[in-house]
């Protein structure tokens, strides 16, 4: 799979204070790509300089592997929500991607083209009467994301998309994204604080603290980490494993603190401990543990849970 989008020590300053420091992003091709980190981390200052919206201070990036004069003509590639969308309150659905069209020189008029794009974020059974200023919020997002894709983007840059819904309005967000993913192949970039709905659609990640990128993984790489598994202590773990391949369990590893990981057959847990016991080893310690994104993240940024 190759790389859809990179940066190469972005960096943005004003006056003294770097708001994005030496930030090396890759993207991945049909993906979604999280962002994460707190309010003022970075995350939309790294956002607004790959979309065209802000030059950086120092550092580059290529979209579909063009930088400089040819990446610039790619632009037109990529679809962007920076913050709230810019609406005509009094136009409808419909009036408001007609004005994006118009603007961008697409031709709305062909193969339903409107049609499609308020089918595909889920706004086809909207009067044409309505104002996208009586629209709910999650109405509105899902407005924004259309017009995102107005010119049928290869890559949505997304700033915040979920923030301020309620969860009927998260849950319709995500369907989308995870729509425009798996029917479009379009790669999303989508950056959100909200960790437990993030970790629902995302692919990858990237996690953003005082400005700098401090760590970038896949979902599979933070299940690895994270995740759910049978934590067994033992002072004896190579005879824990044989003892346990013995049942059939074979997805087993040894963390950096000495703990006998089992990434499988969660349920059988008690199985484990008795064929441990069986084999005459001592068992300290065996429960399932389960690590969310998160708590991963708090735990890389010293933060701290809410409540």
């Amino acid at each position: 799979m190759s790389y859809i989008m990179q940066t190469q020590n972005l960096t943005k300053t004003y006056g003294r204070k770097d708001a994005a420091k030496d930030i090396n992003i890759n993207i991945r091709e049909g993906e979604i790509y999280g962002l994460i980190g707190r309010n003022g981390a970075g995350k939309t200052t790294i956002m607004r300089m790959i979309s065209g919206l802000s030059n950086p201070t120092s550092g580059t990036y290529s979209l579909f592997g063009k930088t400089g004069a040819e990446m610039k003509k790619m632009m037109n590639k990529v679809g962007v929500l920076i913050e709230h969308p810019g609406l005509y309150p009094k136009r409808s659905a419909r009036e408001n991607l007609k004005i994006k069209c118009m603007a961008m020189g697409v031709d709305y008029k062909k193969d339903n083209y409107l049609d499609e794009l308020l089918r595909i974020v889920g706004l086809e059974n909207v009067s044409d009467k309505k104002g996208a200023g009586e629209f709910s919020l999650g109405m509105r997002q899902r407005l924004g994301i259309a017009l995102a894709l107005v010119g049928e983007p290869s890559m949505i840059i997304l700033d915040e998309p979920i923030n301020g819904l309620d969860p009927q309005g998260i849950v319709e967000v995500r369907h989308t994204l995870a729509q425009l993913r798996d029917e479009k192949g379009i790669t999303i970039m989508i950056s959100s604080h909200i960790l437990e709905e993030l970790a629902k659609l995302a692919d990858s990640y990237g996690i953003i603290h005082e400005g700098k990128l401090i760590e970038q993984f896949t979902n599979d790489e933070l299940m690895a980490r994270c995740g759910q598994f049978v934590a067994i202590k033992t002072p004896d773990n190579d005879g824990a494993i044989k003892a346990l391949s013995g049942i059939g369990i074979t997805q087993t590893r040894i963390d950096e603190d000495g703990v006998l990981r089992v990434g499988e057959r969660l349920e059988d847990s008690d199985k484990m401990a008795a064929a441990i016991v069986k084999a005459d080893i001592p068992l300290k310690e065996l429960y399932i543990n389960s690590v969310s994104l998160e708590d991963y993240y708090l735990s890389l940024t010293g933060g701290e849970h809410n409540g």
